[in-house]
């Protein structure tokens, strides 16, 4: 791999491009955490019947990561991360100032769209010319799990004191903020990623085939667990904490504790991508969550808790194989390209997740929806045990 330092990031580009993800997943993330509050806001008996307003924003995360990918490639990936930041904050200044269900529908999908372009161009730009991809992303997926904590603890605190109207308007000033930093901060790209030089040697044709479709089928299930758990675990935890905790600001409080907690598991899992083969890490780490998905369906009260703690972490610890693959497998010249179009496959497949979690909550309860979880992480490790084991295969070219 490359290691030109021109191509390296600084250290300023690495910071904002951190903050960047907590931001995307901490404004993906705010409805959820407030959806209580905004459902009686808007007179809604419950908070079941709002969720399937949200599928848009997840669906256009999916789909809009296509052209920011391709735009990422061919026309800069500085220029995007920008568009990136004040796209995201001007949205959810828009979700601020709706006043009915569809108005709150479509601003939120605006900030799926504009939420779509940070992990197609952000990783890639991140781990350009890194010697340690692993504990790279490892680190940028501790940001993004932390913004997921953020989310949590802001916003139950935002909402129990000024309103869910400022729970959205804070983040996104903040957005903004970072946008201009970016601006100041980080320098241009001289050459757009599509035409720079070669780093890996091509895989056969029928591998890469493979292995895009195993990353693919991953992505796409553990999207799916990973939208049904942060979307309902705060719902989830106000039902399996109801006879000792009420107050939304201390579940917000213990959510963000909760996601603190697990995202740790990211270093670790990033020290071990850039050690070991990623077969050998990731299939024991998604056949972990099947029993603590399971046992979690018949537990309440702190021995609830602590299984979440659990399962959280398996979550979050499977979360940064998928770029790894693609940092492990693609060249750097298509990489927000390949990014863009597994993210919107998985993404704009795993959006019926949170459509379907409100029906489904309503119609069988908690103990189904995390009793699915396991039969989806089973799925998972399916399609893991079919990835190559030998790290070799992707061979560097000379630089």
């Amino acid at each position: 791999m490359s290691t030109s330092p021109s191509h390296l990031p600084s250290k300023a580009t690495t910071l904002l491009l951190n903050l960047g993800h907590a931001i995307d997943h901490l404004m993906l993330l705010i409805f959820a955490t407030a959806v209580g509050a905004i459902a009686t806001d808007f007179q809604l008996a419950r908070w079941e019947d709002l969720m399937p307003f949200t599928v848009g924003a997840f669906f256009l995360f999916g789909l809009g990561s296509l052209p920011a990918g391709r735009l990422g490639d061919l026309w800069g990936r500085r220029a995007m991360i920008i568009i990136f930041f004040f796209g995201i904050g001007g949205a959810a200044l828009l979700v601020a100032a709706t006043q009915n269900v569809w108005q709150m529908a479509m601003a939120l999908a605006v900030v799926g769209l504009f939420a779509s372009i940070y992990h197609p161009v952000g990783i890639p730009m991140l781990v350009q010319g890194s010697l340690k991809p692993g504990i790279t992303i490892g680190v940028n997926g501790l940001a993004g799990n932390l913004g997921i904590a953020l989310a949590a603890l802001s916003t139950g605190f935002l909402v129990k004191h000024f309103g869910w109207r400022v729970a959205f308007m804070v983040p996104g000033l903040v957005a903004i903020a970072c946008g201009v930093l970016f601006v100041l901060l980080v320098p241009r790209e001289t050459t757009a990623p599509a035409k720079r030089k070669a780093v890996l040697v091509a895989l056969p044709p029928a591998l890469m085939a493979r292995v895009f479709l195993i990353i693919t089928l991953t992505a796409t299930s553990s999207s799916l667990t990973f939208n049904f758990t942060t979307n309902g675990n705060g719902e989830l935890l106000r039902e399996r904490l109801a006879s000792l905790i009420s107050d939304p600001a201390t579940i917000g409080a213990l959510l963000a504790l909760l996601y603190t907690i697990a995202s740790l598991m990211q270093l670790v899992v990033g020290n071990l991508i850039d050690r070991y083969p990623l077969k050998r890490i990731y299939l024991p780490l998604i056949l972990l969550q099947i029993p603590a998905f399971v046992v979690a369906a018949t537990v309440e009260g702190w021995g609830f808790y602590l299984l979440a703690v659990t399962f959280m972490a398996l979550v979050f610890g499977a979360i940064p194989f998928t770029d790894a693959m693609v940092v492990r497998y693609v060249d750097d010249r298509i990489r927000s390209r390949v990014s863009g179009a597994r993210i919107a496959i998985a993404f704009g497949i795993s959006s019926v997740a949170v459509y379907l979690l409100g029906p489904i909550v309503k119609a069988a309860g908690f103990g189904f929806l995390l009793m699915l979880m396991g039969g989806i992480a089973a799925f998972t490790a399916l399609a893991v045990s079919f990835l190559p084991v030998n790290q070799q295969q992707t061979a560097m070219a000379p630089s």
